[in-house]
């Protein structure tokens, strides 16, 4: 039934299912996952312009270049289903994004040039050096980086921590500077919850280390998007169940509507699906552990209010209508979330289920003969195949992740897709990180060309060095990866348990690194 691509090993492949022991997820169920995201991606690399970029068919928005690409990207990475060409897709993609970068290393744009320049960012700047980890790529991070960053709503720019908006991330054009009292505010300058978790997931994509005074700032901003008591003593029942909503004391965007006006006087408004796994993606983000308690309720929201087929929560009935106009960012988010807070088998209002086989089931039955899906709502842009297939795709992704290894194990990404000719996927004598791997380590020995291979198999894995080898196989090594997460990498391909290996993601874009507890 499913035509895997042969540049990938079947030594791999067969890896990935016998570590993680899927006895639970069915061979047919992968194999028809593997197929839509071979689909997927071949679409994706199909349509990609001559210069790099992504540009939409639906929408003059999304032609201008820099709106699509990085976010394209971040999903192409992880669907090496699609063989070589989505390689050489990806690698055009980071020849355009570092294009950006001028001699100052500054990202030379110009005024308002970028439509959407949170997004942007925090975006190119994850996705520019994962399948290269060159100079140039790691100097093109640090530029976009530096973009985002001048962006979030903190002291520099004149807010104060009392200001309902400081700490995060919005959609201005501009610098968001905080107006001078009396003057008029720009709506879009308003940090809302999903411009945030773009913004953090990008610090903690370029390592940024969790004492950065930014997270509190982040923290500060997303605790007013959750539906919790500072005071549990105080708490409303009727309106603080634990979920999230997109921006406060704004009735206009928060799509799911207002909720009431609690016994104090604030107008609450409704918790819903997209923004409760941003939510809770945030705050993991920010170093929040899973047993925090607004970790907890915000998990025990998206378990009891989990629906494969639609965005859940109270919508009012004026607002129903955009329910599941974000219906693929809800499918996308839930799946990090759940994934962040390693958690399978959840405990619904129709009892428990595998979310991951609910949701991969969903969306296999809504993939298109062409490899896209597209939503039949237009308010979030999701009619266009180039917005809504980059989010399914990573969120079938993660389903397949979740029942190929019970959330344990290796996302396969295109640095395991060799090329045709057969030659190693980097320069000889280098890793895919651009270090070279051909010195004797003082714990490895010199590497070989099957040892590099088998690095290929793992993605960046390999370049990090220093891994000692037992029995012809190197084994885990302690280290901090470069999402920030300290673990112990794996590279070897047999006598791992189920139990000891994990997958930690980027909540906000898919990025995964490996490590055991």
């Amino acid at each position: 039934m499913s035509r895997r691509n042969p540049s990938l090993s079947a030594g791999m492949l067969c890896s990935l299912l016998l570590v993680a022991g899927c006895g639970r997820a069915t061979p047919e169920l992968i194999a028809r996952i593997d197929v839509a995201l071979g689909k997927a991606g071949r679409y994706l690399a199909a349509r990609q312009g001559p210069d790099g970029a992504w540009r939409s068919e639906t929408y003059g928005m999304f032609r201008d270049g820099p709106s699509l690409t990085p976010y394209v990207m971040s999903s192409l990475f992880f669907l090496p289903q699609a063989g070589p060409a989505a390689v050489e897709s990806y690698r055009k993609g980071t020849e355009y994004l570092a294009g950006f970068v001028g001699a100052d290393g500054r990202i030379r744009v110009a005024e308002r040039e970028l439509l959407f320049p949170v997004y942007t960012s925090a975006s190119a700047s994850r996705v520019v050096c994962l399948l290269d980890r060159s100079q140039r790529n790691l100097r093109a991070q640090q530029a976009w980086l530096g973009y985002l960053r001048a962006r979030q709503l903190n002291e520099r720019l004149g807010w104060s921590p009392d200001d309902p908006q400081y700490g995060g991330w919005g959609f201005s054009l501009d610098i968001p500077r905080k107006c001078a009292e009396g003057q008029m505010q720009d709506f879009l300058v308003e940090s809302n919850l999903t411009a945030t978790v773009f913004g953090v997931a990008a610090m903690r994509s370029a390592r940024v280390p969790l004492s950065d005074d930014g997270y509190m700032q982040v923290l500060a901003f997303v605790r007013r998007c959750q539906n919790y008591p500072q005071d549990p003593r105080i708490a409303d029942s009727h309106f603080d169940d634990g979920g999230f909503f997109f921006i406060p004391q704004d009735a206009v965007q928060n799509k799911a509507g207002i909720a009431g006006t609690d016994r104090g006087g604030l107008v609450r408004f409704h918790s819903y699906g997209t923004m409760t796994a941003d939510g809770v993606r945030a705050l993991v983000r920010c170093g929040l552990g899973a047993d925090h308690p607004r970790v907890v309720a915000a998990r025990l929201w998206l378990e009891r209010n989990f629906d494969a087929a639609h965005n859940p929560g109270i919508f009012e009935p004026d607002r129903e209508v955009l329910r599941d106009a974000t219906y693929y960012y809800w499918t996308w988010a839930v799946s990090h979330a759940f994934a962040a807070l390693r958690v399978r088998d959840i405990a619904t209002r129709q009892g428990r289920i595998d979310w991951a086989a609910a949701l991969a089931a969903e969306l296999l039955a809504r993939q298109r003969d062409d490899g896209t899906w597209v939503n039949r709502y237009t308010d979030a842009k999701e009619d266009d195949p180039l917005v809504a297939t980059p989010w399914a795709a990573a969120a079938l992704v993660i389903c397949r992740s979740s029942l190929a290894h019970q959330v344990h194990g290796q996302i396969p990404t295109l640095a395991a897709v060799q090329p045709p000719s057969g030659q190693l996927p980097w320069p000889a004598g280098q890793t895919d990180y651009g270090h070279s791997a051909c010195a004797s380590h003082p714990h490895t020995g010199p590497a070989t060309a099957s040892s590099r291979a088998r690095g290929a198999h793992y993605g960046h894995t390999a370049a990090l060095g220093g891994l000692p080898v037992a029995g012809g196989l190197p084994q885990p090594t302690f280290v901090e990866d470069q999402l920030g997460q300290r673990g112990f990498l794996v590279l070897a391909e047999r006598g791992l348990a189920a139990k000891d290996v994990v997958v930690v993601l980027d909540e906000a874009v898919g990025l995964v690194s490996n490590g055991l507890q």
